[in-house]
């Protein structure tokens, strides 16, 4: 399916591995100019390197810790500055420290939401205008752990939920506006973060990781863990035309986790 993207310019945040990458991988499959942003300047220089051989798109890399007040501004503007424009704004960066709600610190708190909250927030303010002029779209990458309390989560759990108000009441301003602006929950996706998780059940319990993962599966009752490039491929989708009916849509990417809570 064309999803009719040949030519849009979209900003990543957390675009260099995992998830971001992949959203990444599957805009510039259709076409669009990328903007990558996150903190490891060189893991950037790869990645943009890898997608620009293989789809012969422009690509742009930004390198900032968007946990400072300043740098979703700065990003923007080299977004526009490159490609004029700005269609897609693709709010995918943050991870939370997971564990005893007790051993977690206020460094564990203010870095949950200072990276995945806060510059959510910042990045939808800067680029706003840009998306208003163009009639494009955000699509915040938020997680299943919004909907339903975790007692190893509070920190993920906690700023999920602030993100899925934060999207729908910005999806109220974004009809106004002309703007669309949706959300995908992945559950448990196959990246160096799920892995992390998994080593440390097996690590905790003082089992093998393979019975570990097989137990977060029954745990989750789910029969895999998603990829990826599925996660991509519906934010392809969203952020293209054949998804102009939907604007506050929190869309669940999870093999049925949350159904099965």
């Amino acid at each position: 399916m064309d999803l009719e993207l040949q030519g849009k310019a979209a900003l990543v945040t957390g675009g260099n591995r995992g998830i971001g990458a992949a959203i990444a991988a599957e805009l510039a499959r259709e076409g669009v100019d990328l903007c990558l942003v996150a903190r490891d300047k060189d893991a950037l220089a790869s990645k943009a390197a890898e997608l620009a051989a293989e789809f012969k798109v422009r690509i742009i890399t930004v390198a900032a810790d968007l946990r400072l007040a300043d740098a979703a501004d700065a990003a923007i503007a080299e977004a526009v500055k490159a490609f004029g424009k700005l269609d897609i704004l693709v709010n995918n960066a943050g991870a939370t420290a997971r564990g005893d709600f007790f051993a977690l610190s206020e460094q564990d708190w203010d870095d949950g939401f200072g990276l995945k909250f806060r510059a959510c927030v910042r990045m939808t303010r800067s680029a706003w205008p840009h998306l208003r002029d163009a009639g494009g779209s955000a699509i915040n990458v938020i997680g299943v752990g919004g909907w339903t309390a975790e007692s190893e989560f509070t920190i993920g759990g906690s700023v999920n939920a602030a993100l899925l108000h934060f999207t729908k009441a910005m999806a109220q301003i974004g009809q106004q506006d002309g703007v669309r602006v949706n959300a995908i929950n992945p559950g448990r996706i196959a990246t160096e973060r799920l892995t992390r998780n998994i080593n440390r059940i097996a690590g905790m319990r003082d089992i093998p990781v393979g019975e570990a993962a097989g137990e977060l599966l029954q745990a989750c009752h789910i029969k895999r863990f998603g990829e990826p490039r599925e996660i991509g491929q519906v934010a392809a989708f969203l952020a293209s035309g054949r998804a102009s009916f939907m604007q506050g849509s929190l869309v669940d990417v999870d093999g049925g986790e949350k159904h099965s809570m």
